[in-house]
């Protein structure tokens, strides 16, 4: 199983090139024939923020999270859940979607969920830019701390990539698949802190909320780019993430491995 993994991992990165290749060529075909063009990239994410914003700060009247304008903590957790939804629902159809790619029988498949992934860089990129220039605004100050971003999003892909591995691969043969992840992620978006402050419920539902490895996540993003907490002051949190992560990554590795040879059948 380790030898599967590590070639099946090390043919991945031989095709590093091709993967930025196709990760750009994804993101300039977002919105060919689109008016405005690349500008959608910046108004998307600007517009659901000012919308969430105004529903549940004007609308619910949300309070400020302590002394964090609430705008600032909702764009810190919808930076990563944005493109952790982003990659596992775009993982789930890419395989069916490059059908003429996947029968050519040396076209290496496995970096299609890793394509996704790559490509979801841009949005993730003007979700901070679109946070940092909430803190500038809001007054609030900057620090070394937010390149600490960094761990959080690498643990992220590597928790996404490992579902997208496996989702993609699983939806060839049961499409069921695909209608699956919809919900688990619609659930997932409610059940992880995003709009909502994991202290305001009691003590028993926190210790099961946290099982949601997103919390982790989403509470480095702010802990990055507010509170200013480094990533070592949750040891067990940590180690709990990285067992979840790692064995997500593993699973999604060998499940896409396995059913690789019989895509082109299916399809």
């Amino acid at each position: 199983m380790l030898k599967q993994l590590t070639q099946f991992i090390g043919r991945t990165l031989e095709h590093h090139e091709l993967i930025c290749s196709l990760a750009m060529r994804e993101i300039r075909s977002r919105y060919v024939g689109s008016f405005l063009g690349g500008i959608w990239t910046f108004l998307q994410p600007l517009v659901m923020i000012t919308v969430y914003w105004f529903v549940f700060s004007v609308g619910f009247r949300s309070r400020p999270m302590g002394d964090v304008p609430f705008v600032v903590w909702l764009t810190a957790g919808m930076a990563p859940w944005f493109v952790f939804s982003e990659v596992v629902t775009g993982a789930v159809t890419v395989i069916p979607a490059n059908a003429n790619l996947i029968k050519k029988t040396l076209f290496p498949s496995q970096i299609l969920p890793v394509v996704k992934t790559v490509s979801s860089i841009n949005t993730h990129l003007v979700f901070l830019v679109l946070l940092l220039a909430l803190l500038f605004f809001q007054g609030m100050p900057y620090s070394l701390w937010f390149f600490q971003f960094l761990y959080y999003f690498t643990a992220m892909c590597v928790l996404a990539l490992g579902i997208g591995w496996a989702v993609s691969a699983l939806n060839v043969f049961v499409r069921d698949v695909g209608q699956i992840v919809g919900v688990v992620i619609q659930i997932g978006f409610w059940a992880t802190p995003i709009f909502w402050n994991i202290q305001m419920m009691p003590e028993q539902i926190r210790f099961f909320l946290k099982f949601n490895p997103l919390f982790y996540i989403v509470q480095g993003y702010r802990e990055s780019f507010i509170s200013f907490v480094p990533f070592w002051h949750h040891p067990v949190l940590t180690l709990y993430f990285w067992l979840v992560a790692g064995t997500f990554f593993v699973t999604g590795a060998l499940v896409f491995n396995r059913l690789k040879p019989q895509f082109a059948d299916v399809l």
